[in-house]
């Protein structure tokens, strides 16, 4: 069964909303995350077989919450690099109330093969913690920002980039959102979903990434996602949509 396929049927069979006492308080005053690192098989404006990692952080210091990402994507197809991509980001919430929180956020993207050497984004706003218990988690948050990009005119030759050329840098006003899902399955299956945008008069960008992981060990698990990345307004000759699929070794700490 295609990875694809896989992620979907579970996500109609989770449900929706569960019921649960409130969870116990999270660790407070110290880095916990987890690490992943795995096999990849992209589609889209690059294609190939490849190798991905990513690193996840979270620090709770109560009314605080910072977060940080990092993820890359390396590939080669058929002896030329086909996939280089990595982003970062950080984000800051300051809780107003138990479901309520004020955010900061900076991000940055840079993808050789997106046609934008690279994007960038500063924005803050409100979110809402939904649903928070044991076994599901819901949150949304809607900010407004900065947006800064840099567009590229490719040119490829038998699959191969023959030229690179810069455009001006594009900036201006954006409007984000974000929604965040996780919903305990079984005793030892989790699916998430994450949901983000960034929209300006230059361009929307629109990231989700859906994963089902699998426990092995108290610190150990296979996680199997699809991640779909779209530029609404790729420099012309570009696709707008790329796709990942990817098998990971996820480890906790």
């Amino acid at each position: 069964m295609k990875t694809r396929t896989l992620l979907l049927s579970v996500c109609g069979l989770a449900p929706i909303m569960a019921m649960a006492d409130d969870p116990p308080p999270p660790p407070q005053d110290v880095w916990t995350g987890k690490g992943q690192a795995g096999y990849t098989s992209s589609s889209g404006n690059s294609e190939g077989k490849s190798a991905n990692a990513a690193i996840d952080m979270a620090y709770l210091a109560d009314p605080w919450k910072h977060a940080f990402h990092l993820g890359g994507l390396y590939g080669q197809s058929a002896g030329l690099v086909a996939a280089e991509r990595w982003d970062t980001s950080w984000q800051s919430n300051y809780d107003l109330t138990k479901d309520l929180y004020t955010f900061g956020l900076l991000s940055y993207r840079h993808d050789l093969f997106s046609g934008f050497d690279y994007q960038a984004s500063a924005s803050a706003g409100l979110g809402y913690k939904f649903i928070a218990t044991d076994t599901t988690k819901l949150d949304a948050q809607v900010g407004i920002g900065y947006q800064v990009l840099r567009p590229e005119d490719i040119i490829k030759v038998n699959g191969a980039v023959a030229s690179r050329t810069l455009l001006p840098s594009q900036n201006g006003i954006a409007e984000t959102a974000a929604v965040n899902y996780s919903q305990v399955l079984t005793g030892t299956v989790t699916l998430t979903d994450k949901l983000a945008v960034t929209a300006s008069s230059a361009d929307t960008l629109v990231t989700n990434a859906l994963a089902v992981a699998v426990k092995v060990s108290t610190k150990l698990a296979l996680s199997v996602g699809y991640a779909l990345q779209d530029n609404t307004k790729p420099p012309a000759g570009l696709k707008r949509i790329d796709t990942l699929e990817t098998l990971n070794l996820v480890y906790s700490f």
